[in-house]
């Protein structure tokens, strides 16, 4: 897990960065660069002018939210998993750019396709999680113009994680549809075109995702389980269900309630302080925690504002404990890393799909497989992560569920495609 590669500083050579600063004006520079290249390749067409929604979107961006994620960390932090996002792009565009250029499409117009796919795709997939996880982001302040710069600065800043593949899956294909139908390219013989470069994209995602901590597994007994550090999503998770101690503490329950010690770990310093299960903690590191949510926080994040915990219970007769946070520091239980096969998986089916594109006797087949295999992985894998409760009361997580459905809407799909005469438009 490496979740901060570097940081971005927010001024360099004294002069902002963010918001109105150098990268507004390179970007700028760069838009107005693209559109004149654009412009004089193919006019003011309505293919010209459908980049500016889009680069006015980023420089708002520039100018609004990035100031509010560089915001007290002196810049803005580089994350693994955005780095293996920005790959993952790289390296499917590469890959459809070259099955293109086999089958004497203009390199510029797959590249224009993918541009098309991207930007919805991110918006897709980014919708999907703040929808499933809205609690996480609302964000409460003095006024409604903070609330809503908290709120969306958290929703944008996708470097952390929180993509889900399914909404990156609907929005990306109907941001190639609209090219396509715009241009009047052949539907299904350019959506085989971009399938496995797809697949790839996801696989190097996943790497990210590893590097995140999120997207976790279950339990594991296996060589290879692995065990994230304290902090990481799957860290945090078991600390919530109690399965771990936090500095010798135990402290779980529903998120709300008062947060009661559970169970204090046999010989820790926390046990020879003299806290004991049933106390009730009232404030970690002199910060008041009246909720077991808190309470939890404070404790994981104990490690970040010094190299003492200090912990005070409501039993006003006595000290607050206070002891040296023992280093190293703990780790999660051994658990599956389900990225790691969820990546390795996705290259498998990239492959597959390459390697199936050659027989394949009619458009369509190679996003129909995708559309098909995909799913049936998902659901599999599904079985072995943890991150996501049942819904709906089936025991079923919200990816099975939609894996399900894309299931069955392959089953059309197939049905439409093997009812079509046989014959490809970029055959090579």
């Amino acid at each position: 897990m490496l979740q901060t590669l570097f940081t971005i500083p927010d001024r360099a050579w004294g002069v902002p960065l963010f918001g109105p600063g150098l990268l507004l004006g390179l970007w700028a520079v760069f838009s107005v660069v693209l559109l004149v290249r654009l412009a004089r390749r193919q006019g003011m067409s309505a293919d010209t002018l459908g980049y500016l929604p889009i680069l006015v979107l980023i420089g708002a961006v520039i100018y609004w939210v990035l100031p509010v994620l560089a915001k007290g960390n002196g810049g803005i932090p580089i994350r693994g998993y955005g780095v293996m996002l920005f790959l993952g792009v790289v390296g499917g565009t590469a890959l459809s750019v070259w099955r293109g250029w086999r089958l004497g499409l203009d390199p510029d117009t797959v590249m224009t396709l993918i541009f098309w796919g991207f930007v919805p795709g991110i918006l897709g997939a980014r919708a999907y999680y703040v929808v499933e996880y809205w609690d996480d982001f609302f964000t409460p302040g003095a006024t409604s113009w903070q609330t809503f710069l908290g709120t969306l600065g958290k929703i944008v800043n996708i470097t952390e994680g929180g993509l889900v593949v399914y909404g990156s899956l609907a929005g990306g294909l109907a941001g190639f549809l609209a090219y396509i139908l715009r241009r009047k390219l052949p539907l299904w013989a350019t959506l085989d075109l971009v399938a496995p470069g797809m697949l790839l994209g996801l696989a190097l995602g996943r790497i990210g995702c590893f590097m995140n901590g999120c997207c976790f597994g279950g339990p594991c007994d296996l060589p290879w389980a692995v065990r994230f550090p304290a902090g990481s999503p799957p860290y945090v998770r078991e600390v919530q269900e109690g399965e771990l101690f936090v500095h010798g503490l135990k402290v779980f329950g529903p998120p709300t309630d008062r947060p009661v010690i559970a169970e204090v770990e046999p010989g820790s310093s926390a046990e020879r302080q003299g806290l004991k299960a049933g106390q009730t903690i009232r404030s970690v590191n002199g910060k008041p925690v009246p909720t077991v949510f808190e309470a939890q926080k404070a404790l994981v994040e104990a490690h970040e504002t010094g190299e003492e915990l200090t912990v005070a219970t409501t039993k006003e007769s006595r000290a607050a404990a206070r002891w040296e946070i023992a280093r190293p520091l703990g780790r999660s239980l051994p658990i599956h890393p389900t990225q790691i096969y969820g990546g390795i998986s996705a290259l498998l089916l990239c492959l597959f799909l390459l390697a199936y594109d050659p027989f394949s006797r009619r458009d369509g087949e190679v996003i129909a497989l995708l559309l098909t295999l995909y799913p049936i992985n998902r659901f599999l894998l599904e079985c072995i992560r943890t991150d996501e409760a049942g819904v709906f009361s089936t025991g079923l997580s919200t990816g099975q569920v939609v894996s399900l459905i894309a299931l069955a809407a392959s089953a059309g799909l197939w049905f439409y495609v093997l009812r079509r005469p046989k014959g490809r438009a970029l055959a090579s």
